[in-house]
């Protein structure tokens, strides 16, 4: 089948190299056309937990002139809608869209070619772009850190999924959800408290795992991710084989005193991440962080729970993107 990687940047750059070297037809297609050149010229070079260098076929956008059979959807999820309009003359009449994005992507871009044609999946992995032909891996290089989860949001045909799913287990497990907007909620959660941090701080997720106050605001974000799924009646799909709600839904100090000191052991593999958000701010872009923590305090508002942490977050971003605050540790006397 003829498959696409649009948006490929850090991750989308990774996970096209390792679906190369195993010999899969994948484009690599980017609007970061001095990345593009690099690619044709020396290849995807990936360094950090793996190093190789991989042949790999790239294109910028102005270069497509096919239509796919699967468009793994990785750019920023702020344009879905007018990105999957976009893609419509590059896509057969019965290809499939894998979105491959934070937050709740599936939506937006099933308004376009309907929920039958969309696949969802989150990555538990995170990697760093640095630019002409590099991506560096952040997580660890093992199939069990390297994971995906990847579920049917329409009634979705066996042959496109599964075939999505040979090109993911290339590089590391695929676990094929059942209820994947549980799932979808428990990367959300992690995203929503990682992400977020390590934008208001300018720390890596391990910095924010370690620090006791860092931690604690992030204990917070997922405890509201955990009530508001509670009251909308989602169950939360464990990640990587870990039982959120399970090991960090607290009722007691006691309990809320041992997810605390969960969180360092549980982001142990993760530890190198910073937030790709910091790279949008740093390109003068706008940031994710209207649908990763947005979704939860969007949410909250429906379901009528409390989301102080989230929506503080959310603020704390719009005054660094818009210049008022710089990304700092500094930022934490926002949260007293």
């Amino acid at each position: 089948m003829k498959s696409a990687i649009y948006g490929a940047g850090a991750m989308g750059t990774i996970l096209g190299a390792y679906i190369s070297k195993a010999n899969y037809q994948i484009d690599l297609i980017s609007h970061n056309k001095m990345h593009i050149d690099s690619l044709k010229k020396n290849g995807a070079k990936i360094i950090g937990k793996i190093e190789f260098i991989q042949k790999v076929n790239a294109l910028t956008v102005e270069e497509m002139n096919s239509k796919y059979d699967i468009i793994l959807l990785m750019t920023k999820q702020t344009n879905n809608y007018e990105i999957t309009k976009s893609l419509i003359p590059y896509l057969k009449d019965d290809g499939v869209i894998c979105t491959m994005q934070n937050g709740l992507p599936e939506e937006s871009v099933a308004k376009v070619i309907g929920k039958d044609r969309v696949i969802g999946c989150t990555m538990s992995w995170g990697a760093t772009f640095h630019g002409q032909g590099v991506c560096e891996l952040t997580s660890a290089a093992r199939s069990n850190t390297l994971t995906f989860s990847i579920g049917k949001y329409g009634n979705n045909d066996d042959f496109h999924f599964n075939y999505i799913v040979k090109l993911l287990e290339t590089m590391g497990d695929v676990k094929v959800e059942e209820n994947f907007i549980g799932a979808r909620w428990a990367k959300l959660m992690i995203n929503a408290a990682f992400s977020g941090i390590s934008v208001v701080t300018n720390q890596t997720f391990g910095e924010i795992a370690k620090n006791r106050k860092t931690r604690r605001i992030a204990l917070n974000i997922i405890k509201e991710g955990i009530e508001v799924a509670k009251v909308a009646k989602i169950k939360v799909e464990p990640l990587q084989g870990k039982d959120i709600v399970k090991l960090l839904d607290y009722n007691s100090c006691l309990k809320r005193q041992i997810s605390l000191m969960i969180i360092p052991i549980a982001m142990r593999k993760h530890r190198n991440i910073k937030s790709s958000m910091l790279r949008d701010l740093a390109n003068n872009r706008r940031t994710e962080v209207h649908a990763i923590n947005g979704v939860i305090s969007e949410y909250g508002k429906n379901y009528q729970v409390n989301t102080p942490f989230n929506d503080k977050i959310i603020a704390c971003v719009k005054e660094i993107e818009t210049k008022q605050r710089i990304s700092t540790i500094k930022n934490l006397d926002y949260f007293k």
